[in-house]
């Protein structure tokens, strides 16, 4: 049986992130769409990363672990968890049905060393033979840093882009909602 594995993005500090009110990584629309694949009788994991406030790429490989990840698996990862799941499968080799990126990022802000050591790696273009189909979601008034990840990330490994009008860097500010019925939509179109 198929799993649909969601890797939530890095907040931007610790206070942000250990604060349930102020929390937004497991938020937004992941919730949501974990119930409804859940409802359509999809398995599905969504981690909470180690420490996403300062994200460590050895940290978060050792919290995915702990899944075993099969042909027939999905991928989503939003912002930062986009960029762990590249660089996963390209360190691992591992095959899947499909990989969904949402609002990838691959850009440190200046003087995050946290975040220049997990963004910058050479992604590995073979991917794209082990990954049956490749998603990139954007939007229309994404931020220029998330622009030119993405551009990054399409340039190596091609695939589809789908860029919605006015949902920003896909978090529930920028949103507005908690639904994303775009993302589930390319889940059973299967």
């Amino acid at each position: 049986m198929r799993t649909v594995y969601i890797i939530h993005g890095c907040p931007a500090d610790k206070e942000t992130a250990m604060n349930p009110e102020k929390r937004t990584y497991d938020k937004h629309w992941i919730p949501w769409f974990k119930r409804e694949l859940l409802l359509r009788g999809i398995k599905v994991e969504a981690p909470l990363m180690p420490n996403p406030w300062e994200p460590d790429y050895d940290a978060f490989k050792k919290e995915f672990a702990k899944y075993k990840i099969s042909e027939e698996d999905l991928l989503v990862g939003h912002s930062c968890g986009s960029a762990f799941l590249v660089r996963w499968l390209g360190e691992s080799k591992q095959k899947v049905s499909k990989l969904i990126l949402v609002a990838p990022w691959k850009i440190p802000k200046k003087g995050d060393e946290f975040r220049k050591a997990f963004y910058e790696y050479p992604i590995d273009e073979s991917i794209k033979s082990r990954v049956k189909e490749i998603i990139m979601f954007t939007a229309d008034d994404e931020v220029d840093d998330g622009k030119k990840s993405l551009k990054i990330f399409h340039e190596a490994l091609g695939g589809k882009i789908i860029e919605l009008k006015g949902v920003g860097h896909y978090t529930l500010d920028d949103m507005g909602r908690e639904e994303f019925p775009e993302l589930l939509q390319e889940i059973v179109a299967n």
